[in-house]
């Protein structure tokens, strides 16, 4: 039964009370027989059974209203846990994702020092006096710091560090440029015979060099301090005519002029 049965329920037993008042008032000044009272009495039976059935069905309503209350707590219970398995769900979505980009990031780092590691063991090119050539990390280490000596001016421990380099790395494509520099550190020592082969080396290992100028005009600076007058003559000559346009040339042609 609704509320608004209920309720027409309500108005239907008052209006059944006030009813029996009027018919007592009525009895007792119209009837007086047996017939009157029984009457009465059916009448009062029925209110009696309004008065029950309004009173079940009025609890009636308040159990199933309670049992609306408990449904819709219960429904908002299964609500909130629902919110919070979603948010649980999302929390580790989240977190899971930053844990991937962790990963991914370690990962990332790892292959970069892997591919340094790596790259410190293999070969690279590099370009030495116009030359272009595959070289070692140690070897490059090696010679670099040959050069570095050179340039300090230590003109003794370049030397030195000049030729363990060529006998480390006999191959080497920085072969040429290294017998240049051996050779003027020689030459800077007064080392004129080990300067003029060194210097004839490199002529000899590699012609088209881009030194090899410079080291024919420096052939020919040792044989004058080795007072070979003639020699130095022909090797200025060959260089004139050999390596025409260079600024050794130029030079080759100042100092034949010179020895004339």
């Amino acid at each position: 039964m609704t509320f608004s049965s209920v309720m027409r329920a309500g108005r239907g037993t008052l209006a059944a009370v006030l009813m029996i008042g009027c018919l007592g008032q009525a009895s007792a000044g119209l009837f007086d027989d047996e017939e009157a009272r029984k009457a009465i009495l059916d009448l009062r039976q029925k209110v009696a059974d309004l008065d029950k059935r309004f009173t079940e069905e009025t609890l009636r309503s308040s159990e199933d209203a309670a049992q609306l209350r408990r449904s819709l707590i219960e429904l908002q219970n299964q609500l909130d846990a629902a919110r919070a398995e979603v948010a649980k769900l999302r929390g580790q979505d989240e977190q899971m994702a930053r844990d991937l980009a962790e990963v991914q990031r370690q990962q990332k780092d790892t292959v970069q020092t892997l591919d340094e590691r790596v790259r410190r063991f293999e070969p690279s090119r590099v370009t030495v006096d116009g030359r272009e050539f595959l070289a070692e990390p140690a070897e490059k280490r090696d010679y670099d710091a040959a050069m570095a000596t050179f340039r300090k001016g230590d003109f003794a421990s370049s030397q030195l560090v000049f030729v363990e380099f060529l006998n480390r790395y006999p191959k080497t494509g920085y072969r040429p440029s290294a017998l240049f520099w051996l050779g003027n550190a020689q030459y800077a020592t007064k080392d004129y015979k080990d300067a003029l082969a060194s210097f004839r080396a490199l002529v000899a290992a590699a012609p088209d060099h881009q030194r090899v100028s410079e080291a024919a005009l420096a052939i020919a600076n040792c044989q004058l301090e080795l007072k070979d007058t003639k020699g130095a003559r022909r090797t200025l000559e060959d260089l004139q005519a050999n390596y025409p346009g260079t600024e050794a040339a130029q030079a080759a042609k100042d100092r034949l002029a010179r020895l004339r």
